[in-house]
């Protein structure tokens, strides 16, 4: 399903929300409230703005009474999307966002992968996988971080473990030209990075990917991902204490100025040893 036929689809799904919500005689915020969520929410639902999630797919169903069809709508579009089913409710949200805070541990986050690192990374998650399946999933990747060249770009604070500095995904050739990514992406302005280095030893969210997002109309929310699983919270005591768990990161971490120079040291370091090979 192409990308302009997938969003008429969820465009009908948002036009028959409000349908039917209006035939049970409910408003947007006397609905929300039976589904938990918002009123806003559900306004956003049917302008297709926001995407659902399957629960609140299904709970709908059961308000208004509509024998599982926004569930198997909600299948339907989910199953033809281009991500992970885990990834793509995230994927929606990354759009809309006012601002993305990424703390990242290991990887260096999609949206400022360079082809070669992407590709890379799905060459050892997929090793039996075809040539053309893997340079499908590096376009999404690519086409996916073309956000950060848009007028309307988000606000973009990335946290690097050095590890991700370090680790050498794809060879050294690959890890000089990702890093030197980074670099151009934070002398544009487009993001700001900082490191935390091995010297600082433990801090929270050891390993745990997590990525804040905020939203001019919507409350903030969080996504965290595991082996082959996401999730999104925009519980406010479970993202005040993730916002927390940042803020601290952000001050045991290198300055922003001190960390480009440790990124630059380690391009260096990488180009060092693609030249005595």
């Amino acid at each position: 399903m192409a990308n302009g036929s997938r969003q008429a689809v969820w465009e009908f799904f948002g036009a028959e929300l409000k349908r039917r919500r209006e035939e049970a005689g409910l408003t947007q915020v006397e609905l929300g409230a039976r589904v938990f969520v918002s009123g806003g929410y559900i306004g956003q639902f049917e302008q297709a703005i926001r995407k659902p999630q399957l629960d609140v797919a299904q709970r709908i169903d059961e308000v208004l009474q509509t024998d599982g069809f926004f569930e198997r709508l909600w299948r339907k579009l989910i199953k033809e999307q281009r991500y992970a089913e885990y990834f793509a409710h995230a994927a929606e949200l990354e759009r809309l966002a006012t601002s993305i805070c990424e703390w990242a541990p290991a990887v260096v986050p999609g949206l400022l992968q360079t082809p070669d690192y992407a590709r890379a990374i799905y060459l050892s998650s997929n090793p039996f996988a075809t040539d053309e399946y893997i340079e499908e999933m590096v376009g999404l990747r690519m086409e996916r971080a073309q956000m950060l060249k848009d007028v309307t770009r988000p606000v973009y604070w990335v946290m690097l473990h050095e590890t991700v500095l370090r680790v050498p995904v794809g060879g050294a050739a690959v890890m000089a030209r990702q890093l030197d990514h980074i670099v151009a992406t934070a002398r544009a302005r487009r993001a700001v990075f900082q490191v935390l280095p091995f010297s600082a030893g433990a801090h929270p969210q050891m390993g745990k990917l997590m990525t804040l997002m905020e939203f001019e109309d919507a409350p903030p929310t969080v996504y965290t991902e595991g082996v082959l699983s996401g999730n999104l919270l925009d519980d406010p005591a479970v993202v005040k204490g993730v916002r927390a768990h940042y803020d601290h990161l952000r001050a045991t971490a290198l300055s922003p100025e001190a960390s480009l120079a440790l990124i630059e040291s380690a391009a260096e370091d990488f180009r060092r040893c693609v030249s005595t090979t």
